[in-house]
């Protein structure tokens, strides 16, 4: 594999015109605004979804999406092609801190926004930590085994919250499985680059049909768009001021190890898809994800990390280059300033997001499969069966512990959970 562009802490971005385009290599300027909008749409329908499951603001969050993602860019000098969006890895500690009810705006925001800033710190700091030492001990502190048992926890545990949203009713549990329909059908049969884009192109279709149902044939509560004709096509989005809450930042800032986990998989699977070692530059990665995620807790936003459905498109494109990231960022940004598409956003109706979720919480789930499998994890070895079975147990019943004058949450005490006991399983030699 080859080493990744030493040269400059910036990269020099030579212009070519076909092929495979590599991470300091550029198009066009004309086709490189074209592809920058179409890493646009690819985050789109994750990064509104997290914020609305938690009852952020999605307008702020899209925003500071973008200057994450700006972020990112700069603190790995543009060597790692990557798109940062809302992570779904906060939506269970936020409502637990919270109490969020599930609809509507959060009304304890501040509170959970104290905590996304004591995660992004504590995940900065982890990054500094791997830039002075190195990231083999990451890698033995969270093996495949641990980091998917992680991971699954996390699908796991929010599995009541989608089976919540599309129980209302009837006809909401229809519009949600419809959902969920529409959403398989895309990412299995759509033509294309659409094909990548199941969630965005899943939920509008259910969007149409539940405003058919409703607002045409009077079959439920219509979609309001009242508030979408009123709202100004520009102004200054909603930014709220975080709260620093000891328990709240006790439950919230474990999600950093999470974090860890997945930006780790994520840049080795950049550098596989790229023929490039970016090892060196995770120390990097995790630091600039961290300042990232706390700059965006400071102003409303939700936490962050990097995203796979952007990673899907390079897969399919095979355009790496790190200056897509920087016009997609620009992108989002400019959407982050126009209340009419906020607006817009708040209109989706409650069963729809609810399929939606019911999509994205199994999808993590199953993404910890892949992990096991890919990584081949062998599962007749007692160490591993034991480690991930207790910890999807803890994780899915939520089992919460009280340490002191705070609460651990079912994903903190599972995670923190498989990690100590696959190190304490350790094999000892037979007497």
């Amino acid at each position: 594999m080859a080493q990744a562009d030493g040269g400059g802490f910036l990269s020099r971005w030579t212009l070519k015109t076909g092929g495979v385009i590599a991470p300091d290599e550029r198009l066009p300027w004309g086709q490189t605004v074209v592809l920058g909008l179409q890493h646009v749409v690819a985050m789109f329908g994750a990064t509104v979804l997290a914020p609305l499951l938690m009852g952020f603001d999605p307008n702020v969050s899209i925003l500071f999406s973008g200057i994450a993602t700006l972020i990112f860019f700069f603190v790995t000098g543009g060597k790692v092609p990557s798109y940062l969006g809302s992570s779904f890895s906060f939506i269970a500690v936020v409502i637990a801190a919270t109490a969020y009810a599930g609809s509507g705006p959060n009304g304890n925001i501040g509170v959970a926004l104290g905590g996304i800033i004591a995660a992004g710190a504590l995940y900065a700091m982890i990054g500094l930590v791997v830039m002075a030492l190195g990231h083999k001990w990451i890698e033995t502190l969270m093996p495949p085994v641990v980091t998917g048992a992680i991971v699954a926890v996390i699908g796991l545990n929010l599995a009541p919250i989608g089976v919540k949203g599309v129980s209302g009713s009837g006809f909401d549990t229809f519009i949600g499985l419809f959902t969920v329909v529409a959403v398989g059908l895309v990412a299995v049969a759509a033509p294309g680059l659409a094909r990548r884009l199941p969630i965005l192109l899943g939920g509008l279709i259910a969007y149409i049909v539940y405003a058919i149902c409703t607002n045409g044939l009077g079959m439920g509560k219509p979609i309001d768009f009242s508030s979408v004709a009123s709202a100004a096509w520009f102004g200054l989005p909603n930014f709220q001021t975080p709260v620093f809450e000891a328990g709240a930042m006790a439950l919230i800032a474990p999600v950093a190890i999470i974090l860890v986990a997945e930006n780790l998989g994520h840049v080795k699977a950049i550098g596989v898809m790229t023929g490039r070692n970016l090892d060196p530059y995770l120390g990097r990665a995790f630091l600039g994800d961290g300042i990232a995620t706390m700059i965006s807790g400071a102003g409303g936003g939700t936490g962050m990390t990097t995203y796979a459905e952007n990673m899907g498109v390079m897969a399919v494109t095979k355009i790496f280059s790190t200056l897509l990231f920087v016009v997609a960022a620009l992108f989002a940004i400019l959407l982050g300033f126009s209340p009419k598409f906020g607006a817009l956003i708040l209109t989706i109706p409650g069963p729809v997001i609810g399929g939606l979720s019911l999509v994205v919480f199994g999808l993590i789930s199953a993404t910890a499969g892949r992990i096991w499998v890919e990584n081949r994890v062998d599962f007749s070895n007692a160490r591993n069966l034991i480690t991930v079975g207790v910890a999807l147990t803890l994780g899915a019943g939520d089992l919460a512990l009280k340490l002191g004058g705070f609460t651990l949450g079912g994903i903190g005490t599972a995670t923190f959970g498989a990690i100590i006991l696959y190190q304490i399983l350790r094999e000892r030699n037979a007497a």
